[in-house]
């Protein structure tokens, strides 16, 4: 129990009246009643109605239309709350936060997520906004000695927006004298010193964490939404809904790590995604709704560097629905354009960032455009058919390789041949250090077995196995008949009968989520971590069992209602007992020796003092401290790829002499040891001397030079520091021949 006492207080655009009959948040296709043109005509200029009468005026919807809108997005906030408290909740629960000192506070925040906070701080702390933002661009202590745009190489735009909403938000409320924030003393008991805690907004951890919960809260609203909208029910968004509750824990997380880019960058790929879909369902969207596509675009690549990846899978998604003719040419080259607006503009405020150039999703875009627009010379050289699909993917395929590492080689642009090496391992024998640092990491290896059952437990997986095999069946059907007929009578959306196609046109949509969840489950798979994009696109796909064009053949309304009810119940059983087990997670954040360590450093170290060590370790060092590292948690680029190879040597069979030499070349000071890092084995082949193992194989057999460190430093480093986790080793001053 700890004791709290009080202590101080501190200072959418208008849409055709076609797309809203189509709409399944408005009325069911043929039920809605559109007005003359010349009536509207008369309403809008002869009256300016105000209030909710006039909004349903403006949009042209009919009172039970715009009922339905408003009952729609009613409940779609209800479960962004439900879902906003849920993760503040969770949060709070695990680490007691709102009880823990401004340093515990930040400790909670390890590896990655340390890293990004600290240059929340830099800025917040900064003497002026833009001062602080100068810093970041020009940073000098997270990769000493270089010079670094962080904002670059880190997408920092998460953290900038937020201290300039910090800065504005506690300077608004100090111009007016109002409270921001509550602080108490906390006896933390056990003869430990009592710290201050503060709870409010204007505190900053409390400040950014509130706002990642805000945008994932505002999440849950736009896949009720979307559910929704892709089913054409309400019901089909509360089973969306239902779905990602029950499934919480394989679906985001969040709730306890806050900080990680896909915080910030997933709830604008639902949004984008929700676009997309409206996009394909419309037979000719406006030039608004692809405005509106590529900044949901823009919003989900700037604050993340692997959102590159997901959006390779959906124009390869979208790609195949085009082959196989449930897409328009026009359509598709309008979305590909999008694209690559968007990657030009990310590309110009990442201040141009190679890697998103030379990547996989950049020559893909450029490889389907130049297909599609050499469509009719494919068509004049292959028979149409099972051939020329298959000739125009091999196009796709081969163009997209070759472009990609043409680029590559030209623009000297190496950032990301880890992940080629990543996904060569999974499929070979082929192993290195860097590619171990990966998939020694449980998130980063093969899908768990476990995870497939969770979804059986829950409904999920037989839902989306019925559902896909439904759209696979009639997609199947539609293949078989273009082939019988020679392709003559083809089920290609031709722009010219396009606005005929409506049918089409809603299978095209389904044809597309159901290869995007395909997509989806193959990097699941190979990574496990990439569940969070499968899980929820699971849920919104579950969304269609309540859609009258998949499962009409149940009959009427109610008998379809109550079978979605029976399958929600016995979802339930699953779902309920996964909330109370997250519910019951209770838990307090201490870690008094890296308190110790950090306190130490604060205490017994130049400012200027150069640190190196475990990579999360460090993201502490700088975010508590401020004094320079030399490697850390952002393991994309190759240069620090290859810094912190150099200072894990410390944890390889390799001579003291060598590694000193390794750390004085990198000017390092002061070495933080930790002997987990020497002991600790995820599994057969993955502690780090047997990481280190693989590439230096004439120490093989040898005593972890760690091992030697942890029992006497000397004669190669000074131990100047230790507790029962941390060694803190002074490393001797470079010579000038070693500089």
């Amino acid at each position: 129990m700890v004791a709290k006492n009080r202590k101080q207080t501190g200072k959418s655009p208008a849409a055709t009246q076609a797309d809203r009959d189509k709409s399944p948040l408005v009325s069911p296709p043929g039920k809605s009643n559109p007005r003359r043109a010349g009536r509207e005509g008369k309403a809008s200029g002869s009256s300016h109605p105000n209030g909710l009468h006039g909004i349903r005026h403006r949009l042209g919807l009919t009172p039970s239309a715009a009922a339905k809108l408003g009952t729609t997005l009613l409940l779609a906030s209800l479960a962004g709350y439900l879902h906003w408290h849920h993760l503040s909740q969770l949060f709070e629960n695990d680490r007691h936060f709102s009880h823990l000192s401004s340093l515990e506070k930040e400790m909670a925040f390890r590896t990655e997520m340390g890293l990004y906070y600290s240059y929340y701080k830099t800025i917040i702390e900064a003497p002026s906004f833009l001062g602080g933002l100068h810093m970041v661009m020009n940073d000098r202590l997270t990769e000493y000695p270089l010079v670094i745009n962080t904002l670059k190489r880190f997408n920092l735009y998460p953290e900038v927006v937020l201290a300039s909403w910090y800065r504005t938000y506690t300077g608004v409320m100090g111009y007016f004298g109002i409270p921001t924030k509550m602080c108490w003393s906390i006896n933390r008991g056990e003869g430990l010193t009592p710290v201050d805690s503060c709870e409010g907004m204007g505190d900053p951890a409390y400040f950014y964490v509130t706002f990642v919960f805000l945008l994932n809260g505002a999440m849950m609203s736009l896949f009720f939404i979307y559910g929704a909208y892709l089913s054409g029910s309400r019901l089909g968004g509360i089973v969306t809904a239902a779905c990602f509750f029950f499934n919480h824990g394989e679906s985001t997380r969040v709730m306890w790590t806050p900080p990680l880019r896909e915080s910030f960058a997933y709830p604008f790929l639902v949004l984008q995604m929700l676009l997309l879909t409206y996009i394909l369902r419309t037979r000719n969207p406006s030039r608004t709704a692809m405005v509106a596509l590529g900044v949901s675009n823009l919003c989900f690549m700037l604050p993340w560097q692997f959102a590159q990846f997901v959006l390779l899978t959906q124009v390869a998604s979208l790609f195949a629905s085009y082959i196989l003719g449930y897409l328009g040419p026009t359509k598709m080259q309008s979305i590909l354009v999008t694209h690559m607006i968007t990657l030009g503009v990310c590309f110009v405020l990442m201040f141009g960032n190679s890697m998103l150039l030379t990547s996989f999703y950049a020559s893909s875009l450029v490889s389907i455009w130049a297909i599609i627009a050499l469509r009719d010379q494919f068509a004049q050289v292959f028979r149409p058919g099972i051939i020329l699909w298959v000739m125009q993917g091999l196009a796709w395929f081969g163009s997209t390789v070759l472009l990609k590492f043409l680029l590559s080689t030209v623009l000297c642009a190496s950032d990301d041949a880890h992940i080629s090496a990543l996904i060569k391992s999974k499929f070979t024998s082929y192993r290195d250090f860097h590619t171990l640092m990966y998939t020694c990491a449980a998130e980063f290896d093969f899908i768990e077995l476990e995870t497939p059952l969770r979804y059986l437990k829950t409904l999920l997986l037989p839902i989306n196995v019925l559902v896909v095999a439904l759209i696979a069946w009639a997609t199947l059907q539609d293949v078989v008949r273009f082939l019988r007929d020679g392709g003559k009578a083809s089920v290609r959306m031709d722009d010219a009968d396009e606005a005929a196609g409506s049918e089409i046109v809603g299978k095209g949509e389904m044809v597309y989520h159901s290869l995007q969840l395909v997509a989806f489950t193959v990097l699941a798979i190979l990574i496990m971590r990439l569940k969070l994009f499968l899980t929820p696109h699971m849920c919104i796909m579950a969304s269609l069992i309540c859609s009258k064009q998949l499962f009409g053949w149940i009959g009427e309304k109610f008998k379809h209602q109550a079978a979605v009810f029976v399958i929600l119940a016995i979802m339930a059983i699953q779902g309920v007992a996964n909330l109370q087990a997250q519910w019951a997670i209770i838990g307090e954040f201490s870690n008094l020796p890296q308190e110790e360590l950090l306190d130490w450093i604060q205490e017994n170290s130049q400012p200027d003092s150069v640190f190196a060590g475990a990579m999360p370790t460090m993201a502490s060092v700088k975010l508590s401290t401020g004094r320079p590292i030399v490697n850390h948690p952002h393991y994309e680029d190759a240069g620090l790829r290859e810094r912190t190879k150099l200072v894990y040597s410390m944890y390889s069979r390799m001579s003291g002499e060598t590694v000193k030499r390794n750390l004085m070349k990198l000017g390092v000071d002061f070495f933080v040891l930790e002997d987990s890092w020497c002991t600790r084995r995820t599994r057969p082949g993955c502690s780090m001397p047997e990481i280190w193992d693989v590439e230096d194989l004439e120490n093989v057999g040898k005593i972890p030079l760690c091992t030697h460190m942890s029992r006497n430093s000397r004669p190669h480093f000074t131990t100047v520091f230790s507790n029962d986790i941390y060694k803190v080793l002074k490393v001797p001053k470079v010579t000038k021949d070693l500089r």
